[in-house]
């Protein structure tokens, strides 16, 4: 069985929670195991902070969408903003070297340490960033949408 469901958001910080409210009340419902759900909501929470940050002209009333499939075994996360987008090439999270006690900077990072696949990169045409990643999901054993 697959879910998916896609989000027009507007950058502000309020739709952070909001987009991680739901793709927790979606795995939790399909019977996705807590900490995998754990992983992703985080992941999608740096995506979105990111997007809220850097995803726009300086014109917070821009919007930036948020993207989940879950499907089979696996769950895929994109976000896109209309922001200028990453360096030419970048594949990996930008190299950012953030001080021990720095509050910002680190969010690209952990969104590679908590997921098994990141993609970077810039959409074709029009700008901005897109930030997807998949992780592969384990269940609950009471799940009831597990992937047969």
């Amino acid at each position: 069985m697959s879910i998916w469901w896609s989000l027009h958001l507007r950058r502000d910080a309020a739709s952070v929670p909001l987009a991680r409210r739901l793709l927790l009340g979606a795995m939790e419902t399909a019977g996705v195991d807590p900490d995998i759900s754990f992983d992703l909501s985080l992941a999608l929470t740096e995506a979105c902070a990111n997007a809220v940050e850097h995803g726009g002209d300086g014109d917070r009333s821009e919007a930036y969408r948020v993207t989940a499939y879950l499907d089979g075994e696996k769950c895929r996360i994109e976000v896109t903003d209309a922001g200028p987008g990453f360096p030419s090439g970048v594949r990996r999270a930008p190299a950012r070297t953030a001080h021990a006690d720095a509050e910002h900077g680190r969010g690209l990072g952990l969104i590679q340490e908590l997921a098994d696949h990141v993609h970077f990169a810039n959409r074709p045409g029009r700008g901005g960033a897109v930030v997807s990643f998949d992780k592969i999901l384990k269940w609950r054993e009471d799940a009831p949408l597990m992937a047969v």
